[in-house]
């Protein structure tokens, strides 16, 4: 896996994933940036979610379970001083389907948190605090 990441202007760098994506990432206009895009710190946030929801989504299908939707909201704390590291970061599923198993959908949400998700089992090893939970929303027919 590579990435480059390119300065523009100020403090906007355009991130190039290796598969060929990219995206703008920005400070605060207190730290010379535009706000035009998230920032890399965001943007780790954000990229833990995404590997976790790809795990439950992933688990739950294997499970025959009948997702329809599935909404990770993620909050974190950051040390006061620098580097201001993610101390605790809080993961709250609420998973939408027809039929579905709360025992299925707790297993799935287990399973990325010790076993699957990269992003989650690195962080937590640097020693972030995470912390998940989960809402199962059961639409009737």
């Amino acid at each position: 896996m590579n990435a480059s990441i390119k300065w523009t202007d100020g403090r906007q760098f355009l991130a190039e994933s290796g598969s060929g994506h990219s995206v703008v990432m920005d400070g605060n206009p207190d730290n010379g940036g535009r706000n035009t895009g998230p920032r890399p710190m965001e943007m780790l946030l954000m990229g833990l979610g995404g590997c976790t929801s790809f795990d439950v989504i992933q688990i739950l299908e294997k499970a025959r379970q009948q997702v329809t939707d599935c909404h990770a909201e993620l909050s974190a704390e950051r040390a006061d001083s620098v580097p201001s590291v993610f101390t605790k970061i809080h993961v709250k599923f609420v998973v939408t389907g027809r039929n579905l198993k709360e025992s299925q959908v707790k297993r799935a949400v287990e399973l990325s948190a010790e076993k699957y998700c990269s992003a989650s089992l690195m962080l937590s090893a640097g020693g972030v605090e995470i912390s998940h939970s989960y809402e199962v929303i059961d639409i009737v027919a």
